[in-house]
């Protein structure tokens, strides 16, 4: 038998190949079989804090965490809903983006379509372990209607004041059509620089508290 061969079939023999990540807390995840329990609001928050939207591209010394993006996202949406949101409709805001932090990857749109039906799925699996965590209610057609309108816009102005695109880019290269907002609602709720990403110790905290906040008010 070939040098080759007998290292092709010592790995078949082998144990499974690894489909687990430890994260902070100690706790390990499989992203194979995800399970509500897999995580903490902390590991969470903190993976959230540390992975980046645009490919990490930034005009500003640091890149903007979904962790950031996803509160302004859930400021968007109690702004224009006319009415305070209720806890569990909150959470679901806070959370869209979740999975993403557990695989710590946010995927450009140009790349998707060569990552396939596994990723896709491997997602999914995600997203469902965090809906059973959380216990997130289905959207409405109405309430997706909602948050993709907040979710669109708040791309449309991250791609202008943090990745540095033009108006025109973001409508005829991104096709994104919402108008591109002035002012960041998190600097209003926050302080500091307007569209300034913030270091991910900041973002992981600031997360984390609306988190617990939420989960409190639903409990």
């Amino acid at each position: 038998m070939s040098a080759a061969r007998a290292t092709l079939s010592r790995r078949r023999a082998g144990p499974p190949q690894r489909a687990w990540v430890r994260l902070p807390s100690g706790r390990r995840l499989d992203l194979l079989a995800p399970t509500p329990l897999d995580w903490t609001d902390a590991d969470l928050a903190t993976g959230l804090a540390r992975t980046f939207r645009w490919g990490g591209h930034s005009v500003w010394p640091e890149p903007l965490s979904v962790a950031q993006h996803a509160l302004t996202v859930l400021h968007l949406r109690r702004a224009r809903a006319g009415g305070p949101l209720g806890a569990a409709e909150a959470l679901r805001e806070l959370l869209h983006d979740a999975e993403e932090g557990l695989i710590n990857f946010d995927c450009i749109a140009p790349l998707k379509p060569f990552l396939g039906a596994a990723f896709a799925e491997l997602q999914e699996r995600l997203r469902a372990a965090v809906a059973a965590r959380y216990r997130l209610p289905p959207w409405t057609a109405e309430e997706k209607r909602a948050h993709k309108a907040a979710d669109v816009a708040a791309a449309a102005a991250e791609a202008v004041h943090v990745a540095g695109w033009s108006r025109e880019e973001v409508r005829r290269t991104l096709g994104i059509r919402a108008a591109v907002i002035a002012d960041d609602p998190l600097a209003a709720a926050y302080g500091g620089t307007p569209w300034r990403p913030w270091p991910p110790d900041l973002a992981a905290e600031r997360f984390l508290a609306e988190l617990t906040r939420l989960e409190a008010a639903r409990r």
